[in-house]
């Protein structure tokens, strides 16, 4: 047994692994003995190379009961023989499985770190079915950690926690920070070549967008803003993959696309782009927008909760209200009409990352957590 007890995270699917990058090797480094449940993947591999046990465990992003039931039978038997001492569960399912199953095995310190609330993402009787599901994995928590101001505030406004349970935000907030001179270092120089490399002339004005095509990052609104704009010299440079039927088509009908696909570790993509954009209606905090920062890149994006945290507007990119195409493209054309503008948002967006968002902020405040 390490010196500081077991310690398991947990994420959904494998992908998300990307958002602990670099935290499970901090954390095994000052004696904890770390562990990963996830559902199956290639990325898994980069885990295990880290030294960090990895328990595979299906889980579905959706609903679904007998699948649900299942994973949660596994997980409780996955506890009972490790014992860990304290879990870290982020994304909803593995949030709500691993939770139950941690209450029930009486798990000593079971940290729900809240990367998002999906009811924001609904109306009527759906919301309210996901509030209650959001609710009861809250329950199971000893302790709920929000990871941006915005969504510390919904969870106090909709009562989904409240008491000694609920933790004060840890610096400026996301889930793990960001490595800013790293990304810095991968962007530098990279905008010409990159660009003659997606075939996107130099001179072109290019919008960006990285993430899931889905309707909650707000395609849609990104759809009739480049709709709206159709005619001018701009570019829209595309990393994800589409989980939506139609929308990459929409999108293609709608501007100059380029598609790049998912990218892990976009440095050289990010230099290719004049801003980010990221139309959002919910985030916990979008660790995109601090990627494009420490490219020295501004983003557009809105007052969703999350993400009204990631941008100072006016001053490392724009806000704009959820839903507002027109307001997307005005911003868009207020950037592209002003190189100089867009270049000292840039700078004072990678300032902001380098400042307030290194990766130890983040580990040193879980580990006091764990610990405390």
């Amino acid at each position: 047994m390490s010196k500081r007890g077991r310690l398991l995270y947990s994420v959904t699917v494998p992908t998300s692994t990307s958002l602990l990058r670099g935290q499970l090797e901090w954390m095994r480094d000052r004696g904890w003995d770390v562990h990963l449940v996830s559902s199956d993947g290639p990325e898994l591999a980069e885990v295990r190379a880290a030294g960090v046990t990895v328990h595979v465990i299906e889980m579905e992003r959706e609903p679904s009961p007998l699948k649900d039931l299942k994973a949660l039978a596994q997980w409780v038997r996955l506890l009972r023989g490790l014992r860990p001492e304290v879990l870290n569960l982020g994304t909803p399912k593995a949030s709500l499985l691993g939770g139950l199953a941690g209450w029930l095995t009486r798990v000593p310190r079971r940290v729900n770190v809240v990367w998002g609330l999906r009811f924001e993402g609904f109306q009527g009787l759906k919301r309210r079915i996901f509030w209650a599901i959001e609710r009861l994995t809250m329950a199971t928590a000893t302790h709920v950690l929000p990871i941006s101001d915005s969504m510390l505030r919904v969870l106090r406004r909709e009562r989904l926690v409240g008491g000694r349970r609920l933790q004060p935000l840890i610096g400026s907030g996301s889930s793990n920070g960001v490595d800013a001179e790293a990304i810095a270092a991968g962007a530098d120089g990279r905008r010409a070549p990159m660009r003659a490399q997606l075939g996107i002339p130099a001179e072109a004005f290019v919008v960006g967008y990285v993430g899931r095509l889905v309707h909650d990052k707000g395609i849609h609104t990104l759809i009739d803003a480049l709709r709206s704009l159709s005619g001018r010299d701009i570019f829209c440079l595309v990393l994800g993959n589409e989980e939506q039927g139609g929308l990459a088509a929409q999108l293609e009908s709608a501007s100059n696309v380029v598609w790049a696909g998912y990218v892990d570790q976009p440095w050289g993509h990010l230099a290719a782009m004049d801003v980010l954009v990221l139309p959002t209606r919910r985030e916990g905090f979008p660790n995109v927008v601090l990627e494009a920062a420490s490219a020295g890149i501004p983003t557009i994006t809105t007052r969703a909760t999350g993400a009204v945290d990631s941008v100072i507007d006016g001053v490392t990119g724009r806000l704009i209200d959820v839903d507002d195409a027109r307001g997307l493209a005005s911003a868009i054309e207020e950037l592209m009409a002003d190189p100089q503008r867009r270049a000292s948002m840039g700078e004072a967006a990678r300032e902001r990352a380098r400042k307030e968002f290194a990766p130890e902020i983040i580990w040193r405040g879980l580990d006091q957590l764990y610990l405390s």
